[in-house]
């Protein structure tokens, strides 16, 4: 069997003795042009990058994030321009690796098949699907690695260790842990270091499995949490486009100088 883009991108950062710094952004923020730019120009500071497929009833995101979500939605993006973004990406970078992200919702009205058939002709890797829980997503995610999909299972602060030992077992290529109990983008209510104490408990469950973490994750708290096999940064890019957009500047350009930032910060 082929080992997924997704895996080589770990392979890759652990013989570097790195994290994996994993980005995401809005498909069609702040326009469908933009979107691919940016995907474009940060990828080759990313190692994984994280796209959002559209919604209009989000449960974990904050604002900056529903900010992104609400241009892209007044833009008139549709799934199916996203899995154009998608593809065009994949074109250009193809072994970069690509995770779609969103709502089960979308994924139910298109069809789990028809969708993943999608997936596969835009070349996208993998997919979190933030209101799919594990065992619910079982099924799907069957369906998923038999098209070679990797599904991203997500761990929380609150996930008892019997329930995280199943959802370990079940994962694929990457595993999600939410940092905190809040919305994306919020500041970091535990610090740093108790947030590695529970990755730490989590990851020795199974050393071999990619761990990464997400939520509240900035410039300023980026490099205090680098002993992670990954780390996800995404309100802190739209709260960006967002200020680019302010202040009559290229996103483009402003995205691009932010994700070498932070590259920086965790080599």
């Amino acid at each position: 069997m082929t080992i997924s883009p997704i895996s080589l991108a770990f392979k890759k950062t652990k013989r570097e003795k790195r994290t994996a710094l994993i980005t995401f952004t809005v498909a069609g923020d702040n326009t469908k042009k933009n979107s691919l730019k940016i995907l474009n120009s940060i990828a080759k500071y990313a190692d994984i990058l994280e796209l959002s497929f559209l919604h209009n009833c989000p449960i974990a995101d904050g604002g900056q994030i529903q900010n992104s979500t609400y241009r892209s939605l007044k833009n008139g993006t549709t799934l199916k321009d996203t899995f154009q973004i998608a593809k065009r990406f994949k074109k250009n970078n193809p072994k970069k690796p690509l995770i779609l992200m969103g709502y089960y919702n979308l994924i139910y009205q298109n069809g789990e098949n028809n969708f993943l058939k999608n997936c596969k002709l835009s070349k996208v890797d993998g997919l979190i699907v933030v209101d799919l829980p594990w065992p619910e997503n079982k099924k799907f995610a069957q369906k998923c690695k038999k098209k070679s999909i990797s599904f991203v299972q997500l761990l929380s602060p609150t996930t008892s260790k019997e329930r995280m030992k199943k959802i370990i077992k079940d994962s694929h290529d990457m595993i999600y842990y939410i940092s905190m109990l809040s919305t994306t983008g919020g500041k970091l209510k535990v610090s740093p270091k108790k947030i590695l104490e529970n990755y730490s408990k989590i990851k020795k469950i199974n050393k071999s499995k990619n761990l990464v973490i997400g939520f509240g994750i900035t410039i300023k708290t980026i490099a205090s949490l680098k002993k992670a096999d990954g780390l996800v940064v995404g309100s802190a890019l739209c709260k960006e486009i967002s200020k680019s957009l302010r202040n009559r500047q290229n996103p483009v350009t402003n995205v691009n100088k932010m994700v070498s930032k932070l590259k920086n910060k965790i080599i």
